[in-house]
């Protein structure tokens, strides 16, 4: 224990109605039984927790995002945001894992594809299939980061696809994810969902990282793989442009989860640490009252942000998102610091959560989109704005 600590039928679940802000039922109870014995597992010996994971949707916690056809509970984004929060104030890494399943679904619901919405999302929504989103380089190719690592032609019935992704999180072999590719003479991307046993499509495992290393991360190359048009979640050109604009808050939004989680749990290092090193602590720059009051502030932002996004959409938000988003990444980062201060040399040792932290506030600063994709951006947009009223 950390010392800081085949496919079923779909199930329609009832939920009460509670509302946004209330608690999952049985959570804190999974989390304590089934995450916190297995985090220095998944951290160290790369041990995805398949079976929490499962778990977890039998409870509903993959549902908020999912409208009750599909076998959801619509309770939105910003108790979405809640369950990734309370899952990575034990780890960031099965946090990020929440993450990749709502994004996946996220994608899902946007899209005008209804057969596959029938066939797919009743199974994701209650955790009986998992996957994630494959969005990192399209995300950064739409911003022009880096090229498009997939290409799609039309053939006869769908799509042929080559290329390989780097880097794609939370899947497996019976693990569906996104895809987008380019297509010649169109904008934007062609978005399809593949399973991991996808025929033409093989899963490399990535090397070793120093963190998040129990998320199932494989890169993954498509030869002349074929793409049926029923598994086309959204067009290039118009279709893309509109489907985008839809869903690119949501999606980045929901990565504060893992923030805020991360946050809280290092403020909680930093008081334990304070019981019998508070009158050395001190000449620390960060005190966990500065945490601490900057948590409560960028809680109250997001909160507040995912209950617009759920009222008015995801287009009116975008640029919000992205400046709130990076300051969660770097609060992230100076949560983490601090609390290795605090701890010292006690923060070394390899089950003790002050170093994992310092690694997983690094991802959270790092994962797609990154500090330096975010500031991009936002420069950008600023930009753009100054030119326009120039």
């Amino acid at each position: 224990m950390d010392t800081e600590t085949r496919e079923s039928a779909p199930q329609v679940m009832q939920f009460p109605d509670t509302g946004a802000m209330a608690m999952l039922s049985g959570l804190t109870e999974l989390i304590a039984a089934d995450l916190a014995p297995k985090v220095v597992d998944i951290d160290v010996n790369a041990q995805y927790p398949k079976d929490f994971m499962h778990k977890l949707g039998a409870i509903g916690g993959f549902a908020s995002m999912t409208p009750v056809e599909f076998g959801g509970s619509g309770r939105g984004l910003k108790h979405a945001i809640q369950i990734i929060e309370e899952i990575s104030k034990e780890c960031v890494s099965t946090g990020f894992l929440v993450w990749a399943q709502y994004a996946l679904q996220w994608y899902l619901t946007n899209s005008a594809n209804s057969a596959l919405k029938n066939k797919v999302l009743p199974q994701v929504a209650i955790g009986a299939m998992l996957g994630g989103t494959g969005q990192s380089n399209s995300m950064k190719s739409c911003c022009g980061i880096e090229e498009a690592r997939l290409k799609a032609t039309r053939v006869e019935g769908g799509w042929r696809i080559n290329g390989t992704l780097p880097w794609v999180s939370n899947i497996g072999s019976d693990h569906y994810f996104h895809m987008g590719a380019t297509v010649a003479g169109e904008t934007g991307l062609l978005i399809g969902l593949v399973r991991g046993d996808h025929p033409g499509l093989t899963l490399v495992p990535s090397p070793r990282f120093t963190g998040m290393d129990g998320t199932n991360t494989f890169a993954c190359q498509f030869r002349d793989a074929f793409l049926p048009e029923d598994q086309v979640v959204c067009h290039p050109g118009a279709e893309f442009t509109a489907f985008a604009a839809r869903t690119k808050s949501a999606f980045i939004l929901l990565q504060m989860g893992m923030g805020l989680g991360l946050i809280d749990a290092c403020a909680a290092m930093m008081k334990r640490s304070n019981r019998t090193h508070a009158h050395v602590n001190r000449f620390l720059d960060d005190q966990v009252e500065d945490i601490e009051s900057a948590l409560i502030d960028a809680r109250a932002a997001t909160y507040a942000l995912a209950d617009r996004i759920g009222r008015d959409g995801s287009a009116p938000y975008v640029k919000e998102t992205l400046a709130l988003r990076l300051a969660g990444g770097e609060l992230s980062l100076k949560a983490a610091n601090a609390a290795m201060l605090h701890l010292g040399a006690k923060g070394y040792l390899l089950n003790n959560a002050a170093q994992r932290r310092l690694r997983e506030a690094y991802f959270i600063a790092i994962v797609t989109p990154a500090t330096k994709h975010l500031r991009k951006e936002l420069f950008e947009m600023e930009q753009s704005a100054a030119c326009c009223t120039a």
